[in-house]
């Protein structure tokens, strides 16, 4: 489990004004379910072993701008991942492309609301770089063929969430601009998140969960550790 760094390390939030929420919002609620310290199997049954994963100031070529969001309890103790219904055995945090002309934190909130309708939350930390990764053979050519475009993979800015409602806010039909991503979800150690993760995205991850540790407080119930 991460472990609170140095006293030094301080926490600036920014309020994220909520937003009235939608008819959608009184769908039902897909229940949580308890999750198993063993590993995820990747969606990709083709991936290569070899992992590409870069730390970088802005952006490359050839990369879909996206934002990735790790939504902490309101305790700062455990975090949001989300099975796909697409790969029941695919777990993974928010995240969602950049539109043209949108800042990445208005993206981050923007995500946050369409993929678990929850609005009731403050900015904590971003990641002070892109984390980028390649998509594996097989999923770059499932999404380039949805999309129509040719990303080599996501470049990713990361951005740490705290929730401040009641877990009953949290809806998976979203706020009903989107089609639904998740089917079932619940709150995880860092290292079950990164456990549960695909493997091509677990570097990833593991590098936006080492930039949000500061922030993250040791559960004295996890024996895990980053």
């Amino acid at each position: 489990m991460v472990v609170v760094a140095a006293a030094s390390a301080r926490c600036c939030c920014l309020r994220v004004n909520p937003i009235a929420p939608s008819s959608s919002a009184l769908r039902r609620l897909p229940r949580r379910i308890r999750i198993s310290s063993s590993s995820s199997r990747s969606c990709s049954t083709s991936a290569s072993p070899l992992l590409t994963f870069a730390s970088m100031d802005a952006p490359p070529q050839g990369y879909r701008t996206n934002v990735g969001i790790c939504l902490a309890n309101p305790s700062l103790t455990k975090i949001f991942s989300a099975s796909r219904i697409d790969i029941p055995s695919a777990w993974q945090m928010p995240q969602g492309g950049i539109d043209a002309g949108e800042e990445p934190r208005a993206a981050a909130v923007r995500e946050l609301r369409e993929e678990t309708g929850v609005t009731s939350a403050e900015i904590v930390a971003e990641a002070p770089n892109w984390l980028t990764y390649d998509f594996p053979p097989d999923v770059r050519t499932k999404l380039n063929a949805r999309w129509g475009t040719d990303w080599k993979g996501q470049a990713q800015k990361w951005f740490l969430f705290r929730f401040t409602g009641n877990d009953d806010e949290i809806n998976l039909n979203g706020d009903g601009s989107e089609k639904p991503e998740f089917g079932e979800w619940t709150w995880m150690t860092p290292q079950e998140v990164i456990e549960k993760a695909v493997e091509f995205k677990k570097p990833v991850y593991e590098e936006a969960l080492k930039h949000f540790a500061p922030y993250l407080q040791s559960d004295p119930t996890a024996s895990s550790s980053i």
